[in-house]
């Protein structure tokens, strides 16, 4: 079975995605069968496209190609953990989601730079 690859779709100027920051990297830390990445969506709109985020922080979670999960999450690590624990059961179903959303997992492919956990600088 594929890793999961965990989006979280943020901006620079929301303090509480600066806030979860530091959550995310931990999780990466924690999970480094998983793939994590970090996107801006004003600096790194090029790999997010229009996508129409709520509110922040947006996750985003896939198996291969597949989208299991895409929504705001409370930026708390027992919340994300659950979340994770959940979509990682071979049973976890994948979901519709904007096209912006679904080329995700392709375009950090050929982006893999963007992949690494944390904000992207410069």
């Amino acid at each position: 079975m594929e890793s999961l690859l965990v989006v979280c779709l943020c901006a620079t100027w929301c303090n509480t995605c600066t806030e979860f920051q530091r959550t995310f990297d931990e999780l990466a830390r924690l999970r480094p069968d998983a793939r994590f990445a970090w996107l801006d969506l004003d600096d790194d709109s090029d790999l997010a496209g229009d996508a129409d985020v709520e509110n922040f922080p947006t996750l985003a979670v896939f198996r291969g190609d597949a989208p299991l999960f895409y929504g705001v999450t409370m930026p708390q690590p027992g919340v994300v953990e659950r979340t994770l624990a959940y979509l990682e059961r071979p049973d976890a179903a994948a979901i519709a989601v904007p096209a912006d959303i679904a080329g995700l997992p392709q375009a950090l492919r050929v982006r893999p730079e963007r992949g690494r956990p944390g904000p992207r600088h410069g």
